[in-house]
């Protein structure tokens, strides 16, 4: 009997669950850099450090078509990376010291360097930044798919890293004026900026790190087949449903991303008021967007992630307009208001609409390619 019993197989044991706040973590050390860099950078080499604002403009056009290149090619590498400690943790354990570092040198330019030695300082250390942002996210958000498969846990999971984003968001955006300009720095000088980078660049890697080492992978996910690049494309970018969902989310995230590296300079030059004031109305729109969040959450379950998708980007539009027509700090703070209640229904529904497309990809080629997708 003992004999006969050894060969009966054992069940398989259980996948170890990642709980929602520990994977929701991970946003706030992935938000902190690049809105910093998003939020100031402008402000530092163009207003204070004085770059020619076409030199600028070049580089983020090459920044632009290296983010569009490194994006796929990223996620590829990660879908068919395979080693023990799963496909998407050696990149963030990586890619953490590796964004750290080059936002750190982002905001130290040398104080010799000025017109050619400025501009290439900043290019090499923003389309690093880029790069290594790149890494982090294509890895970090093809997790969610994998470890959340439910709707229901995924919605919760989405919900808890969007707060933690919106709190990220408050230091890297609303609190750094403060810092670069009063406590850290003044308004003319490097000096906040370079410590403020360095002061970030320890949180966000804290955060990544302690997020990684608790994220655990579906062990499964790592032993298929490898997805080859070229024929992956090809399918990916026959997918219908994909530019349903791709072309609205593009249109979304160039919107936000002007507003938000331009408050600054909104702030100063349309307002007239001291830099510090960006403090109040990015203060108002992340306020109002985590009071929002939960609301729209709810919105999810009775109407669907995707009805709700589309309500909100109806509000986001109308808050661009608001803030379009505003003149004085009070209907700044109106029109941010607005727009944080438009900006949490698409933080609360687009990766549950995006995720949608990953599983339905899943499902009818059979591979798991979440990172190239993505």
């Amino acid at each position: 009997m003992a004999a006969a019993s050894s060969n009966v197989p054992l069940p398989a044991p259980a996948p170890v669950r990642t709980p929602a706040w520990r994977y929701a973590l991970g946003m706030f050390g992935t938000s902190i850099p690049i809105n910093l860099i998003r939020g100031s950078i402008v402000l530092l080499y163009v207003d204070i450090l004085g770059m020619d604002v076409r030199a600028y403009a070049a580089v983020m056009a090459v920044y632009a078509v290296i983010d569009a290149i490194d994006n796929p090619v990223l996620g590829h590498l990660s879908d068919r990376t395979r080693t023990r400690l799963g496909r998407r943790r050696p990149w963030l354990l990586l890619g953490a010291p590796l964004l750290a570092a080059s936002m750190i040198a982002l905001f130290s330019p040398p104080g010799s360097l000025d017109g050619p030695g400025l501009v290439a300082w900043f290019a090499l250390f923003a389309i690093l930044s880029e790069l290594f942002d790149s890494m982090l996210n294509a890895n970090y958000g093809a997790l969610l798919p994998e470890l959340f498969p439910e709707e229901r846990s995924r919605a919760l999971a989405n919900v808890l890293r969007q707060g933690f984003q919106l709190v990220a968001m408050v230091i890297s955006l609303a609190l750094t004026p403060v810092l670069t300009t009063s406590l850290l720095g003044s308004e003319e000088e490097v000096g906040g900026f370079s410590r403020t980078a360095a002061l970030y660049a320890v949180i966000a890697v804290a955060a990544i790190v302690v997020m990684t080492l608790g994220a655990h992978e579906v062990p499964a996910r790592g032993q298929g087949e490898r997805p080859r690049l070229l024929p992956s494309l090809i399918q990916i970018l026959r997918t219908p449903l994909l530019w349903k969902v791709a072309l609205p989310s593009l249109c979304y995230g160039s919107a936000v991303a002007i507003v938000l590296s331009g408050v600054q300079l909104y702030v100063r030059h349309t307002l007239g008021l001291p830099v510090a004031t960006a403090f109040l109305v990015q203060g108002v729109v992340l306020l109002t967007c985590a009071a929002a969040l939960f609301a729209w959450l709810a919105a999810v379950r009775r109407l669907g992630a995707l009805r709700t998708w589309r309500l909100a980007f109806w509000a986001l539009t109308g808050s661009f307009a608001l803030l379009y027509l505003a003149r004085d700090l009070t209907t700044a703070l109106l029109a941010g208001a607005v727009l944080g209640i438009g900006w949490a229904g698409l933080l609360a529904t687009n990766d549950l609409v995006v995720a949608r497309v990953v599983d339905r990809d899943a499902a009818v080629h059979g591979l798991h390619r979440e990172g190239l997708f993505l």
